[in-house]
């Protein structure tokens, strides 16, 4: 939605249009002039070069697009010029960073004589291009697309590393930081992947609208360059066990697609570590709401039952996956006044044929009448082979039944094939009113703005990981809002009640506990972007801990505004966000223990009052132990954070009205 819209005066935009077509070099520059991305013409086809503070990032390097077996655009003419700047702001659907955002570009667009275009674009945080094709034929094959990134110096590179063989993989990448040419004997890993510049500054380099085509991998080498390479075109599928389709033979070629139409963007966020966590380029890069209506979009927090192995105490009925456990679940997020439950995985009999037999334990119509009846929806865990095998019927029934959302898992591809499921499903929930969250895929690229009924996405190294390993850690924790969350919503799954040291902790999968403290739990309610944000631990937990509840209760999942506070890739990370007049802080350490300022100067003047939840002085030994204290503050305060190693900070700030 756009609030309004600032042009540049019509004689500018005229003068801009006219540049000369045959010029061997087109350069476009971001409104603050600090980032540039130059494409240079020649007779056997296009490189393209980004710049910084006139500092050449990624030197002049080959790009071209492969159509029917021609790499476009070749030698073709450059038919026309355009160049436009744009001013604008834009409302969106469901806010994360903050509301309104301001979309502020300068673009050109170089269109061929061969149908090809290429359609470059410069923000004050970052570059983009896509190519465009206007070819009237309503089928062609993407053979190929030819795109590397030629670093001028041996940059450090986060490198993501993903959990699976070749392209087979749910994305919940590690990131291990390397010098470029130190990659080559790393597997491919796909998007975003961050660059250390230098003096503070970042490259990260990820990909927008990625519909109808496959997402961009990068491939390592021993210099510095670093090639894109793609999920080809899966020929032949195979299904093994009940959930993982695997791709048993390629084609070769990257899709098949039609001739008119745009591709994904290639995008390039060049930023400081706080301009990572408010960098809003690839969010204006996506393409905007296609639904007429999305005043039924509700966003919110979830009681999730898997991660916490259904552990119920206290209770007159065996816990597990049956009526009186869910009743239990949604009686508990009717106190907190949670607006979802999800059913994860055993509603129903395994196998993508059997989705829609309910187990007996479990009487489906019955249940979600008894959550509407307490304003509670439910959510329903499936895996994408199941939902795919039964697609028209499986939403009919959902429908009928009155569901809330789904939780879609086990993608574990961003093929094209794959990509045009994520776009088909989010569009039929949309219709259905339904809401979605999509796990064990790709990041999400932005499907979350086009179809903002997509409220999260998994592909982030979260919080299930600590049921059978040790790499949900403090360390990852304050790298993923660096390089995951820029990509958008991440759905990490915080709220873990035991909270474990690092010499304490070992793998629990139906016992499970996090790493870091209590209050490092508690801060990534704040820290992390996800518009559905779980509750992942046992109602029984969280009401052993009723110092937490009110935190918990209040904390939004929807923000105003954002201020970064501290930033340190991989260190710690600290931000205040806003929800209407109040504001919460979270801050987050990595094992090292950490002592931070932070003034509170962002605030309106006039007295406040702030709960804060803190990491108490046992808390390196006993990492639930949390101190929770009330005091005033103003605008002129600074607060002294203290957190122990894998901490963390939470407050809630409002208006003293006392008075």
């Amino acid at each position: 939605m756009v609030s309004s819209v600032c042009w540049c005066g019509v004689l500018g935009l005229l003068l801009l249009a006219l540049p000369c077509v045959g010029a061997l070099e087109h350069t476009v520059k971001s409104p603050n002039g600090r980032n540039e991305l130059t494409i240079t013409r020649s007779k056997t086809g296009l490189r393209y070069a980004v710049t910084r503070d006139g500092k050449e990032i990624i030197s002049r390097t080959p790009v071209s697009i492969v159509l029917d077996g021609e790499a476009l655009p070749g030698s073709a003419a450059v038919a026309d010029v355009e160049r436009q700047v744009v001013d604008e702001l834009v409302r969106p659907i469901v806010p994360t960073i903050g509301s309104p955002l301001r979309d502020n570009f300068a673009e050109v667009r170089l269109a061929f004589a061969n149908g090809i275009a290429l359609r470059c674009r410069a923000y004050n945080d970052g570059v983009a291009f896509r190519w465009e094709s206007a070819i009237d034929k309503p089928r062609v094959v993407i053979n190929r697309e030819d795109l590397a990134f030629c670093f001028r110096q041996d940059l450090a590179v986060y490198f993501p590393i993903p959990n699976g063989e070749g392209f087979f993989s749910h994305q919940e990448n590690r990131f291990d930081r390397r010098r470029l040419s130190e990659t080559s004997e790393l597997a491919p890993g796909p998007v975003p992947a961050l660059f250390e510049l230098g003096g503070g500054e970042y490259l990260l380099i990820s990909d927008v609208n990625v519909e109808s085509y496959p997402g961009l991998w990068l491939s390592g080498s021993d210099s510095t360059t670093v090639k894109a390479t793609f999920p080809a075109y899966p020929a032949k599928t195979s299904l093994e066990g009940d959930r993982d389709v695997k791709v048993v033979e390629r084609a070769a070629h990257l899709a098949e697609t039609t001739g008119r139409r745009a591709y994904p963007w290639r995008a390039f966020v060049l930023v400081d570590s706080a301009g990572l966590l408010t960098s809003t380029m690839l969010y204006h890069l996506a393409e905007p709401s296609r639904l007429e209506d999305s005043s039924w979009i509700t966003p919110g927090k979830v009681a999730w039952d898997w991660w916490n192995a259904w552990n119920l105490a206290g209770v007159p009925f065996r816990a597990g996956v049956n009526q009186a456990t869910y009743r239990h679940y949604i009686d508990f997020a009717a106190e907190m006044g949670v607006p979802y439950i999800i059913l994860d995985e055993g509603w129903s009999v395994p196998g993508p044929e059997n989705l829609l037999q309910v187990v007996p334990e479990i009487d489906m119509p019955a249940l979600i009448a008894y959550g509407r009846a307490r304003q509670v929806g439910v959510i329903l865990w499936m895996t994408a082979a199941a939902l795919e095998a039964n697609f028209a019927k499986a939403f009919a029934q959902f429908e009928s039944w009155g569901v809330a959302g789904l939780k879609i898992d086990f993608m574990q591809r961003d093929d094209q094939v794959m990509m045009d499921f994520l776009y088909r499903a989010a569009e039929e929930a949309a219709r259905r009113k339904m809401i979605v969250d999509f796990h064990g895929g790709s990041k999400p690229a932005g499907i979350t703005r086009t179809f903002p009924n997509v409220l999260t996405v998994e592909s982030v190294l979260g919080l299930e990981q600590s049921k059978w390993c040790d790499l949900a850690n403090p360390d990852m924790a304050v790298l993923l809002p660096f390089i995951r969350m820029v990509a958008g919503p991440m759905d990490y799954t915080p709220g873990a009640m035991v909270n474990l040291q690092k010499d304490n902790f070992a793998p629990m999968f139906t016992r499970p506990a996090s790493m870091g403290t209590r209050a490092h739990q508690l801060a990534m309610y704040i820290v992390y972007l996800s518009p559905l944000q779980m509750l992942s631990d046992s109602p029984t937990h969280y009401r052993a801990n009723p110092d937490c509840l009110p935190f918990l209760r209040r904390v939004p999942v929807t923000w105003d505004e954002t201020r970064v506070l501290a930033a340190e890739v991989g260190g710690h990370v600290a931000v205040a966000r806003r929800h209407g007049d109040t504001w919460y802080l979270g801050a987050m350490t990595n094992w090292t223990a950490r002592e931070l300022s932070i003034p509170l100067d962002f605030l309106p003047p006039g007295k406040h009052k702030m709960t804060a939840w803190s990491d108490g002085l046992n808390a390196d030994r006993h990492g639930q132990d949390v101190q929770v204290t009330r005091r005033p503050v103003v605008a002129s305060t600074t607060l002294e954070v203290r957190m122990a190693p894998g901490g963390g900070f939470a407050a809630i700030i409002e208006q003293d009205i006392s008075d």
